[in-house]
């Protein structure tokens, strides 16, 4: 039976890898077998803080959105509430964004809503 030689599959596969590994620290950037699962642990991490940074900005949208609004005499709940009871479906990123550089279209929307 004729054997299977992986020269440039295996070379084609090691730089993949080692392209991935590339700004690792240590041996992790140039061995393979410290770059696998350096590259799956990062991978791993990527996912979860993609849906960790969803979380921190709407956060800070609504600190931000509670600061200006608190200007203009209302809390953040009353305020989002009052929004809903009058329909205007801004979100909060848009309504912070608002707040944030035109505080004079602002101040209309919360005149609006009281």
């Amino acid at each position: 039976m004729a054997r299977v030689k992986r020269g440039r599959v295996r070379a084609h596969k090691r730089k993949k890898l080692l392209s991935q590994a590339k700004g690792y620290k240590w041996g992790r950037k140039k061995k393979v077998r410290l770059a696998k699962p350096a590259i799956k642990k990062a991978g791993a991490h990527a996912y979860h803080d993609r849906k960790v940074k969803k979380r921190v900005n709407r956060r800070l949208w609504q600190i931000k959105l509670n600061a200006a609004v608190r200007q203009h005499g209302l809390s953040y709940s009353k305020f989002i509430d009052a929004l809903k009871k009058n329909k205007i479906e801004l979100d909060r990123k848009i309504l912070s964004q608002i707040a944030e550089k035109n505080p004079e279209i602002f101040k209309k929307i919360v005149e609006k809503v009281k």
